[in-house]
């Protein structure tokens, strides 16, 4: 039994990145699911409001659901302010990302790429580069990065180069699906990407890659096979 550590910057990153591999995976393997910072005071002037806090708590319950939907339970909340982690020490992140390692001692862990439009995203994989480095406390064998739908795809200049595909079912895209719905703030009409539409376009496009109908792809930061 594989245990995985999904490491997202916000609530639904991680479905977006890896929920068809949840899906797939979550009744075989143990997998624990951990966001750094909330998806909602940046939305808003004034993160101290009443308002605010209830956004947040309302997301983070999104986020909950959405991962029962696909079966896991292990989930830890961060809240560090979304849209500012370029404002709080990297070892700050970075300490959490370790003490979730050091505690849960995962052989396999996902992270974002650092291929990615949004700000937040390419400071959770550098510091899970940092915490993941040989040497660590607890060494991770295997460490990958997920594409995350309207960020990914929208850094023009660079783009993300997968090398290695899960192939997925219809079930699994339609779980994918249903978890995500669970945001109802974050979907909206096809042709924007999250959208039911948006996920199979993307699903069939990775599969087309790989010689299937769908997939998820993913790039290989690390991967050893120990004895």
């Amino acid at each position: 039994m594989n245990r995985i550590l999904i490491i997202a910057a916000h609530p639904d990153d991680d479905i977006l990145g890896c929920g068809g591999y949840i899906s797939k995976y979550s009744k075989q393997d143990s997998i624990r699911v951990a966001f750094i910072a909330e998806g909602s005071s940046c939305r808003f002037n004034d993160d101290k409001d009443k308002v605010v806090k209830e956004e947040i708590n309302n997301r983070n319950q999104f986020g909950l659901n959405a991962l029962k939907i696909l079966g896991v339970n292990d989930v830890e909340f961060y809240n560090l302010k979304c849209g500012s982690l370029d404002q709080i020490p990297i070892l700050t992140i970075n300490k959490i990302i370790e003490n979730e390692i050091n505690h849960y001692k995962p052989n396999i862990v996902f992270t974002h790429s650092n291929k990615d439009a949004n700000n937040d995203h390419l400071i959770v994989h550098n510091s899970t580069i940092m915490a993941t480095r040989p040497g660590a406390k607890f060494f991770v064998p295997k460490v990958y990065a997920y594409e995350v739908l309207s960020s990914s795809e929208w850094k023009f200049t660079e783009s993300f180069k997968p090398n290695y595909f899960e192939q997925l079912n219809e079930l699994d895209l339609l779980n994918k699906w249903d978890a995500l719905k669970e945001y109802e703030s974050e979907i909206k009409p096809f042709p924007y990407p999250r959208s039911y539409e948006g996920l199979k376009v993307l699903s069939n496009y990775r599969g087309i890659q790989c010689n299937c109908e769908y997939a998820e792809a993913y790039e290989i930061i690390r991967e050893i096979n120990l004895l």
